[in-house]
């Protein structure tokens, strides 16, 4: 009878991300698993990496370097899988997903990500309550004008992002657009001034990640302020995609705010890495 249809939830009611790729997972996701998996293999790889560097007969520089590689490999397969069920999944979407739970579900995973760069800060505490310099290490001149103009160019582009979520809600969709544009931009050269600093750092001062505790903990710690960076950029560059063509509007910005919400986050890192380690480092060294 058909009667025995009514009230019964259509055979494919959940949403289009996971029915894409991959199949049979309905809401669930696994990627994020994958993930997390992928970057507690990079934290050993690099922790192998400075064992094989220290007189250590047991850890080989080839074992810790193809560690590193294949974490960072499955990493890099997990975010691809994460990014696609949670945004290019629902590109083509124009319903409404939920934007509180997933506002909630982004401030969460910022606690996250706190406890992760807070452990990173209490490692460098401690050892500055001990000598500094440390004994036998140099400290090379960290405040210079490119972390300045880095700076800069880092807090701008979280101004410019936020401007840019309040162009959508004003309705201004070309200005939301340009200035979403140049905040990724921005954040580009951010970047680039990163890997330029690392090049002088490694090549001209010698300082790298094994030159000593200082060495491991400021290149631990912006290292993995980097690839929040460089993570945010791929974030902004779908919205970015998504803005070009119409897929936002004043009532449906979910994405927005939450990537605004971990942009806004790494700024503030990136202002207590400058303080603590850049300036703090120099000024007492």
């Amino acid at each position: 009878m058909s009667g025995g249809n009514v009230g019964e939830e259509p055979e494919h009611h959940h949403h289009p991300a996971p029915e894409d790729w991959p199949r049979g997972f309905g809401e669930a996701s696994w990627w994020p698993f994958v993930s997390a998996f992928g970057v507690a293999g990079v934290y050993v790889g690099a922790g192998l990496y400075i064992l094989s560097h220290g007189g250590n007969d047991y850890v080989s520089p080839l074992s810790s370097a193809t560690v590193f590689v294949a974490s960072t490999v499955v990493f890099l397969v997990g975010l691809y899988g994460w990014l696609y069920h949670g945004f290019v999944g629902r590109y083509w979407s124009t319903e409404g997903t939920g934007g509180t739970k997933l506002r909630w579900a982004m401030v969460l995973f910022l606690v996250t990500e706190v406890a992760t760069f807070g452990a990173g800060f209490v490692y460098y505490f401690f050892i500055r309550t001990g000598a500094w310099p440390p004994t036998g290490q140099t400290i090379p001149p960290l405040i210079n004008s490119l972390v300045l103009v880095n700076t800069l160019l880092l807090v701008t582009s979280s101004i410019t992002l936020h401007f840019s979520h309040v162009a959508l809600h004003r309705g201004k969709r070309r200005q939301f657009v340009g200035l979403l544009g140049l905040t990724v931009l921005l954040s580009f050269v951010f970047l680039g001034g990163q890997v330029y600093e690392y090049y002088e750092f490694i090549t001209h001062e010698g300082f790298t990640l094994t030159s000593g505790v200082f060495g491991s903990a400021f290149f631990g710690l912006t290292g993995l302020h980097g690839l929040h960076v460089t993570l945010g950029i791929v974030l902004m560059m779908i919205l970015l995609g998504r803005a070009v063509i119409g897929q936002y509007s004043p009532e449906r910005d979910t994405s927005v705010s939450t990537v605004s919400m971990y942009w806004h986050f790494v700024d503030a890192v990136w202002i207590f890495l400058v303080v603590s380690i850049y300036a703090g480092a120099s000024l007492s060294g």
